[in-house]
């Protein structure tokens, strides 16, 4: 009887340098991984920007940062993100393309430095305080 001869493969895996950025806005929370290479394709769960973000707004907000530095087409853009509204989500993917983009090639950081797309803004919704209707909205005042 002949024995089987067992052969082995190791499967090696390419190595694709990406970037990864974490971006925050409101509630927020946005996982941005920049490859480079790419087409200019935007993903945000999975969906491409259009799908996700119905309005022109919202896709303007993202497309910021990759449009002051001309990077569009250098790069295909894939997202996570969760939490809050699609405002706040927004801000948040420009948060983190932003922050990818400065690992990807430092020599861009003074460019979005400058145009404030580094800094995570900081305004989130004021606590409601008791008496009145919202944060500062109070009951209609009565004199008589």
């Amino acid at each position: 009887m002949a024995e089987a001869k067992k052969t082995t493969k190791k499967v090696v895996k390419s190595k694709v340098v990406q970037f990864c950025a974490t971006g925050r806005r409101k509630q927020s929370i946005a996982r941005v991984r920049l490859i480079p290479n790419g087409t200019g394709k935007i993903e945000i769960n999975k969906k491409p920007i259009e799908e996700y973000f119905g309005l022109g707004t919202l896709r303007l907000i993202v497309n910021q940062p990759l449009e002051l530095t001309n990077t569009k087409e250098k790069y295909d853009v894939v997202v996570n993100v969760h939490g809050g509204g699609l405002t706040g989500q927004a801000g948040a993917i420009k948060h983190g393309i932003s922050r990818a983009l400065v690992k990807a090639d430092e020599s861009l950081k003074v460019e979005i430095k400058k145009a404030g797309f580094l800094t995570r803004d900081a305004r989130v919704k004021e606590r409601k305080k008791y008496g009145l209707k919202k944060a500062r909205k109070a009951p209609q005042f009565r004199k008589r």
